[in-house]
């Protein structure tokens, strides 16, 4: 998350970001642009109907606002609005599996606009703050490896669901792939999902664990946030940390070291950890977008890898 530089004022509410807003029009479009205006209204009514009260300026990502509040007791915690759509209204239904272990603890919700109540935690403490990239890696496997631990409940997106929408697109987008080598890549990314898809798994993952999506807690060392839950294979959780500060050399060392804390089948794990490059490829490609040189590195070696 990120503090605003310059933010559109909103008299006695809110700041709105112009980065959410900006990021908000340009992933949205129109739905985008009714949320920003809705923001100051939505946020006024939950900050009246929960008791809050504003404590700092706001914060955000890419698609949410992050508001720091205090509750009726005086306690910290943060207000959290965003869009609702097929990855953020599984977010409390996750958190409230989890329940505080090993994730942000979720405090309260409401299912028509997908706004939380979570607690607050440290948010000037990332785990992207580590200087040393091995310790944050095992730190990411370690939380991955106790929050997959729970079955993801009923109604969750599934893994062998969004696998097999994704190779059937994949043909398309061969065709639109002018490079042999990027093109002969993700066809061989295309192949090992289909080895696995049969087999998609049923554990809850997060999905987007990534540095910037662990925080440090007075209760917890680390915890996990803003999850984009899945019902799948925990080897489709390692490509954030993988792609991480990208390093060519290190690429192996922590695909190695993941699949060891999460005790993992690697050639399974190294399957749904290519269906990721084929995801992120599909999406590149839909927006016209050249595909990612690193991600294809990542790709390259890990197809290559026989460990």
């Amino acid at each position: 998350m990120t503090r605003p530089a310059h933010p559109t004022t909103v008299p006695t509410v809110i700041d709105i970001p112009r980065e959410l807003a900006a990021s908000q029009e340009k992933w949205n479009g129109e739905a985008g642009r009714a949320f920003i205006e809705e923001l100051p209204d939505l946020t006024a009514g939950f900050l009246g109907r929960w008791g809050l009260e504003p404590d700092g300026p706001p914060m955000h990502g890419v698609s949410a606002l992050v508001l720091p509040v205090r509750c009726t007791d005086g306690s910290p915690a943060v207000l959290k609005l965003q869009i609702l759509d097929e990855e953020s209204e599984g977010e409390p239904v996750a958190l409230h599996v989890w329940d505080g272990d090993g994730a942000v603890r979720l405090l309260d919700h409401d299912e028509p606009t997908g706004t939380m109540l979570l607690e607050r935690l440290d948010e000037t403490r990332m785990l992207s703050h580590v200087p040393d990239t091995h310790q944050a890696v095992v730190t990411i496997a370690e939380l991955l490896a106790h929050l997959t631990s729970f079955p993801a409940p009923p109604g969750m997106r599934r893994l062998g669901d969004i696998a097999r929408a994704m190779l059937d697109q994949t043909p398309w987008a061969l065709d639109r792939i002018p490079d042999p080598e990027a093109r002969r890549l993700v066809a061989d990314c295309a192949a090992a999902v289909r080895e696995v898809v049969d087999e998609p798994g049923d554990r809850l993952l997060h999905w987007d664990l990534h540095f910037d999506n662990v925080l440090a807690s007075g209760r917890a060392p680390w915890l996990a946030i803003d999850p984009k839950p899945l019902a799948g294979d925990p080897g489709f959780e390692l490509w954030p940390a993988i792609d991480n500060r990208y390093d060519p050399d290190d690429i192996l060392w922590r695909f190695d070291a993941m699949t060891d804390v999460l005790a993992l089948d690697r050639p399974r794990a190294r399957a749904w950890t290519l269906g990721r490059l084929l995801q992120n490829a599909l999406w590149e490609i839909e927006d016209g977008r050249p595909l990612d040189d690193d991600q294809l590195d990542i790709a390259r070696r890990l197809r290559d890898h026989t460990g």
